[in-house]
């Protein structure tokens, strides 16, 4: 039997899946395209398996149902693989996390032994029929289903958890050293997991619940729907997304002191009250904010003294990043602005050095607690109060 609507669904899913690795292996042989084609790949194995069964080809050959299942364990790494080769300075990844990714499609293989090799491919047909399918088989095949998925949820919610990690360490790190990151954060890989993860979690349940021969009334439906919406919001994000230099995407792991270890202060009180006053001087007296592509590298070049030291002071000293340092005065450029002129309020976001209004507007909102429209609305508003008060005076 045709499921019509997830067969027409999952075959435009592997059309898409299909056209973007056509795209990415015209591309260089860099580590973030190599994982991405390895990601698009296992995509197609797990649509394929999925179109298989709703389009009603397993009739014709019911004994590779569920091979697919192995692979599928292998989307959760798969994704972290891409993730890490995007963001993270690491040339090699750990170890360990790679031996937990390879050991998935082995428990999962050695979970199907029984439904592989004591059930037939005419009894595993069978078993599609609840008129025609035994009682003793329909339990090793339910087992099978929710061993499998099991396993799958496990390594997907692993993964994807240590891929949000690795996200925020790469944003945090760039953060300290850049005014704007935008464009080499990723900012949309953190939606995109969450998104991921509830279409995955989803699927789990509802291949469970169909085990079990439980149907509610969007079986079959939402979850087609919800995986062409993030496989297409996926595709698009990583097919448009740049690969970063290895300045961009931060410091090796190594470098870094442990998280479980309190940074201590290297430089003097006084030297660090000494760098920022250089830095309070370069940013109200000469203006360097205003530059869109100032770094921490730009910043140190200009006030002569190390990336280091002003790393320091700023979270030592002043208790900030880089980014937000900046971005301050930025913002406090852009205020004047919305209080004196009548420019458009993009305008202001780039003459006041911010390179995009999403920037700005959430600077502005993060540090004033208004949007850069209702804090101008508010402002015009405190004068026009103000010139009736005088007015009443006179």
């Amino acid at each position: 039997m045709v499921n019509l609507l997830p067969t027409i669904l999952y075959s435009s899913m592997i059309g898409m899946t299909l056209i973007a690795l056509l795209d990415v292996l015209k591309r260089p042989k860099q580590k973030q395209n190599v994982f991405l084609k390895g990601l698009l790949l296992l995509l197609m194995v797990h649509l394929a398996g999925e179109l298989f069964i709703h389009s009603g080809a397993y009739i014709y050959a019911p004994g590779i149902a569920g091979l697919q299942f192995p692979l599928r364990v292998l989307l959760g790494p798969a994704l972290y693989y891409y993730a890490h080769a995007s963001m993270s300075a690491d040339k090699v990844a750990n170890k360990s996390l790679k031996t937990l990714a390879l050991s998935g499609p082995i428990i999962v293989l050695l979970g199907m032994v029984p439904f592989i090799f004591m059930i037939t491919p005419a009894e595993k047909l069978a078993l599609a029929t609840p008129s025609t399918r035994d009682p003793d088989l329909w339990k090793i095949a339910v087992f099978t289903c929710l061993f499998t998925t099991s396993v799958f949820i496990f390594y997907t919610l692993f993964y994807l958890v240590a891929a949000l990690k690795l996200h925020n360490v790469h944003r945090r790190q760039l953060m300290e050293r850049f005014s704007e990151i935008e464009h080499s954060s990723l900012v949309w890989f953190r939606p995109i997991l969450f998104i991921w993860g509830a279409t995955w979690l989803l699927y789990a349940i509802e291949f469970s619940l169909g085990a079990l021969g439980i149907h509610w009334y969007g079986s079959g439906v939402v979850l087609p729907i919800l995986e062409v919406i993030a496989l297409a919001i996926f595709i698009h994000k990583a097919l448009s997304q740049k690969v970063l230099t290895d300045s961009e995407k931060g410091i090796p792991h190594t470098s870094q002191p442990s998280q479980s270890q309190t940074r201590a202060a290297l430089l003097s009180t006084e030297k660090m009250q000494f760098i920022a006053s250089k830095l309070e001087h370069a940013m109200k007296k000469d203006k360097l904010f205003l530059q869109d592509d100032l770094s921490l590298k730009n910043l140190s070049e200009c006030i002569s003294e190390t990336e280091n030291h002003i790393s320091e002071t700023l979270s030592q000293f002043l208790n900030t990043k880089f980014f937000q340092f900046i971005n301050g005065f930025r913002v406090e450029e852009a205020k004047k602005a919305l209080d004196d002129s009548d420019k458009l309020i993009t305008n202001i976001a780039f003459d006041a050095g911010f390179n995009s209004k999403s920037t700005f507007n959430t600077a502005f909102k993060k540090l004033v607690g208004y949007s850069p429209s209702a804090y101008r609305k508010l402002k015009r508003e405190d004068k026009q109060n103000m010139s009736r008060v005088n007015e009443s005076k006179v």
